[in-house]
């Protein structure tokens, strides 16, 4: 165990020490402010409502609970239940670059959370998976380098995440199997009245 906390605290002072540079240093911090992504997300889930049909509305839908359960499970659940202390709270000699929260650090809410949307979008829409997957990755690779989560929190929660999107990328094409299969038959009958018309025409 001792090892593995060793290999942690040394990847974690390689990301926040070795890699630290200036322009990092701006980009990081901005990036990992979910507050900066606020409007990105209201667009492309109006996009997915307006653009994407049958599912994405429904995709539009589930990702709602999605986030919510993500981030209660990392946040509410496994946080509490791991009990780890962050980096920046207990580290001699880290680069803080934003506000140092008292709460615990294992698993990565946003590594949770960004990798559960991820896999959960990349599932549905398999075409955009490398800027899900890409957004994803930088998103939980900031957690570190500004100072707030060791590595390991980010592979935990990436692998938390993953998890809970690939079970609501499932759900989602459930749904909308069902949906298809409860229009069908109005579509068969429709087709039908058409070729009557057009017969008696």
């Amino acid at each position: 165990m001792d090892f593995f906390y060793t290999l942690d605290k040394e990847l974690f002072y390689f990301i926040n020490h070795t890699l630290s540079n200036p322009i990092f240093d701006k980009i990081f911090p901005y990036l990992t402010d979910v507050k900066h992504w606020y409007l990105v997300y209201i667009i492309f889930w109006l996009i997915l409502i307006i653009k994407g049909g049958r599912l994405g509305r429904i995709t539009a839908m589930m990702s709602l609970f999605l986030i919510t359960a993500s981030d209660q499970i990392s946040s509410f659940l496994l946080k509490d239940w791991i009990a780890r202390i962050r980096p920046c709270n207990v580290l001699p000699d880290v680069n803080i670059l934003v506000f140092c929260s008292g709460s615990y650090s294992m698993p990565s809410s946003h590594a949770v959370n960004n990798f559960a949307a991820a896999v959960f979008l990349s599932k549905l829409f398999p075409k955009y998976k490398i800027p899900f997957y890409t957004i994803a990755v930088l998103m939980a690779f900031s957690r570190p380098y500004v100072g707030v989560h060791y590595p390991a929190d980010i592979i935990v929660g990436a692998v938390v995440g993953a998890v809970i999107g690939y079970i609501f990328a499932i759900l989602t094409l459930r749904i909308d199997e069902y949906f298809l299969r409860m229009k069908l038959p109005e579509r068969i009958k429709i087709f039908r009245g058409k070729r009557k018309k057009q017969k008696h025409n």
